[in-house]
């Protein structure tokens, strides 16, 4: 278990520059835009938007869930632990790490139900009624290992649902549960395919307004730079989004030429650039950013690994009106790629930083987790900055 230490890394201070259009990385920011120096390096975000760090040495930390009391959890998948980051005096960076539950198998998606902790391990579903209690096993049999090992849980409207990547690139799954979203009533019973055809959906959050679950979607590789795209869908009871015959509506993959079902799959609600990565994703609830921000969506893009130049590391934000997109997604918080434009190696990293997950904190705060530099960042706004 890790001791409980303050973590005390201070926010260092913001710094104006000469604002132009949209340029490289490593150029002057754009119009709107201000470069902030922290942990001696520069992150680019909006004007009057401030990033500090709210806890960090948290290991490879992805998924976060507010518990009781507004209190953050966090899941450290490679440490098999679940923890608390409380933030009791409300200064914005948290007191402690205080390890909840550990010795659990990849851990990564979390969820609260009233005081119930739910979490998705690897090869299961299991609920933690109290503190020091041994779980309750929920769903004691999802398919494991192999490929996409992370399992996301979302909890609405009384089901339970549970992300279950692709074991592979491209290939036909033995096993239905695989690229797909799983429904489960909360007692882990009624297990039905929800929405098929997604090849890795890391991402799971309900519009505040219309209720509909959206999806991040990670597609294949080995199509070159730019296919297919990565994206951000609208799932649907029954729905086909086309992993593995297709990466687009009517756009079959080279493996499966001769498949004449394309057309039926669903597309992207919002489409990214390949390789992005899109993992985490959250709605803007809160009420310490400006107006116009309220209901838009923020997405975690982790960044590539098999790309010429590297494309990702950053949080971006797409606008929304009446429950839905009303524009491209544009850079939220950007930098952690330092401008390196060499390629990346799988698990080196030239970037310093990863997003992996958002969260909406309850002070209105978004906080960002980055399992490269093993910590989390905290975005919040300042009238006036």
């Amino acid at each position: 278990m890790r001791a409980d230490g303050r973590l005390g890394t201070a926010l260092l201070v913001a710094a104006a520059c000469a604002c132009g259009e949209d340029a490289p990385l490593d150029d002057p920011v754009p119009l709107g835009y201000v470069k902030q120096q922290i942990l001696g390096r520069s992150l680019v975000l909006p004007r009057g938007f401030t990033v500090s760090v709210f806890a960090e040495r948290l290991g490879d930390v992805r998924m976060m869930a507010l518990g009781p009391g507004g209190d953050v959890y966090a899941s450290q998948s490679g440490d098999g632990r679940i923890v608390r980051l409380p933030d009791a005096d409300g200064d914005g960076v948290a007191d402690a790490v205080r390890t909840v539950v550990d010795g659990l198998n990849a851990p990564h998606g979390l969820a609260f139900r009233g005081d119930t902790l739910y979490v998705a391990e690897n090869h299961r579903v299991v609920r933690f009624d109290a503190p020091g209690i041994p779980p309750v096993v929920l769903v004691p049999s999802l398919p494991g290992g192999g490929g996409h090992h992370t399992r996301t849980l979302l909890i609405h409207a009384g089901y339970l649902y549970v992300s279950i990547g692709s074991s592979c690139n491209i290939c036909d799954e033995r096993d239905p549960r695989r690229a797909a979203v799983v429904r489960y009533d909360m007692d882990g019973s009624g297990e039905t395919l929800y929405a098929t055809g997604l090849r890795n959906a890391v991402g799971l959050a309900v519009h505040p307004e219309t209720g509909a679950i959206w999806a991040t979607n990670n597609d294949r590789d080995n199509l070159g730079d730019d296919l297919p795209p990565d994206r951000v869908n609208v799932l649907s009871e029954g729905g086909f989004y086309g992993w593995p015959q297709c990466y687009l509506p009517g756009r079959a993959n080279p493996e499966y030429g001769d498949y004449a079902g394309c057309d039926r799959a669903i597309g992207p609600t919002v489409t990214l650039p390949a390789h992005v990565a899109p993992l985490g994703l959250a709605f803007y609830t809160g009420a310490m950013f400006p107006e116009e921000y309220r209901g838009d969506l923020f997405i975690a893009l982790h960044g590539s690994w098999n790309r010429s130049v590297p494309v990702g590391y950053k949080v971006v934000r797409v606008d929304f009106a009446s429950g839905r997109p009303a524009g491209d997604a544009r850079d939220f918080v950007r930098g952690w790629l330092a401008g390196d434009r060499r390629p990346l190696s799988y698990g080196v990293g030239e970037a310093w930083g990863r997003p992996v997950d958002v969260l909406v904190a309850s002070d209105g705060a978004l906080l960002i987790s980055d399992d490269e530099g093993r910590r989390i960042f905290r975005v919040a706004y300042e009238e006036g900055k």
